[in-house]
């Protein structure tokens, strides 16, 4: 058995702990070193795991070091909330035909978000 964990290489972690805490709700449930500046933070979003690993030569607009697709109750109103937590609009939102609401955001370090919710069938 696997498990898989997303990561995210950041220039800086407090801005997108602060993101990923305020947008989703995740908790930081471990972090290396104890105290001090953190080299990882453990997050934890619903019953995911994400990782954050600070990489101090990391440009903000550098191309895209992981994509994250977060399913949320309500596509619409999460977006309200990106611009204001320091992330960006890329497109959306747009039901799609496989059964979702989807739309495409980025974080603060311009790292891809797909943010999804389930249509209910009619």
């Amino acid at each position: 058995m696997s498990t898989i964990q997303p990561v995210i290489l950041t220039a800086d972690q407090d801005v997108l702990l602060g993101f990923y805490t305020k947008l989703f709700g995740a908790e930081e449930v471990f972090r290396v070193p104890e105290e001090g500046a953190a080299f990882y933070r453990g997050l934890r979003i619903g019953d995911t795991d994400l990782g954050l690993v600070t990489q101090a030569d990391l440009d903000a607009g550098a191309a895209p070091r992981i994509l994250l697709s977060v399913e949320v109750d309500d596509v619409d109103e999460t977006l309200g909330w990106v611009v204001a937590l320091g992330g960006s609009v890329s497109g959306g939102p747009t039901d799609m035909a496989w059964g979702q609401r989807v739309a495409h955001i980025k974080d603060p370090d311009g790292n891809p978000v797909n943010l999804t919710q389930p249509i209910p069938a009619r």
